[in-house]
């Protein structure tokens, strides 16, 4: 859709379980754009943590020795036919154990170590030197990419996002309760929003949309709107 010389940056944010993962992804699809889930790099350094044990069974991290082992934290995406991606964590496919509750209980805490945000934001920067992606996170519009093009932030009530997320793991067969999947939400919001750290806020000029009552067909039609005004250099 879009020619090489037009082709701008696309940063989501939002908070988790919003839905923008999808939306960005479902976008990239249709736009032949590359799609990149910063939210998975920091599962993936999460996993990391877990299996080497720098991050204990009660979520306490090794903060020193993760953040010396950075350097030989690789991760990298491999597109799928369906034009979805799977994470890689050196060299090896993690996408469905970084999806586990087991990694959603400690990546926020690993996320807003200064140290573990500079490395990844690096990735993420180098990754949209060519232009041409859609990009999903919590501080994509803000500290990634703060001169996208196109910034668009997805929220959605911690009930409907907590929903959502227990229909996924339980389709996925995973044992878990909906109050489990509540408070994780509830306290990644908490440390998503209060982190010294990049914080997760909505960018001056980011496009707010609540996708509570919104079928993902709605929201699809809603984003490529706002892609068209964007690269056609309509006002919104």
């Amino acid at each position: 859709m879009s020619t090489p010389n037009n082709r701008i940056i696309v940063a989501i944010d939002g908070f988790s379980s919003s839905g923008k993962s999808t939306m960005a992804r479902r976008l990239a699809s249709k736009i032949g754009y590359r799609y990149i889930d910063s939210g998975a790099m920091y599962r993936a350094v999460t996993l990391y943590g877990l299996d080497t044990g720098l991050i204990n069974a009660d979520n306490l991290i090794d903060t020193e020795a993760l953040v010396a082992a950075l350097p030989s934290i690789v991760i990298d995406f491999a597109p799928q036919p369906d034009g979805s991606q799977h994470t890689l964590l050196n060299g090896r496919d993690v996408e469905e154990e970084i999806r586990r509750l087991r990694v959603s209980n400690a990546v926020s805490p690993v996320a807003a170590i200064p140290q573990v945000r500079h490395a990844l934001v690096a990735m993420q920067q180098a990754l949209g030197r060519e232009r041409g992606i859609v990009m999903d996170g919590r501080d994509i519009g803000t500290t990634v990419f703060p001169d996208a093009e196109l910034k668009i932030f997805v929220d959605a009530s911690a009930q409907t996002r907590a929903r959502r997320r227990f229909k996924e793991m339980i389709e996925k067969g995973a044992q878990v309760s909906y109050e489990d999947i509540l408070a994780n939400v509830v306290h990644r919001d908490h440390i998503d929003r209060t982190r010294e750290e990049s914080p997760l806020r909505r960018a001056d000029d980011a496009i707010a949309i609540d996708n509570s009552e919104m079928t993902i067909e709605e929201q699809d039609e809603w984003l490529m709107e706002r892609f068209l005004e964007a690269t056609s250099g309509s006002k919104h």
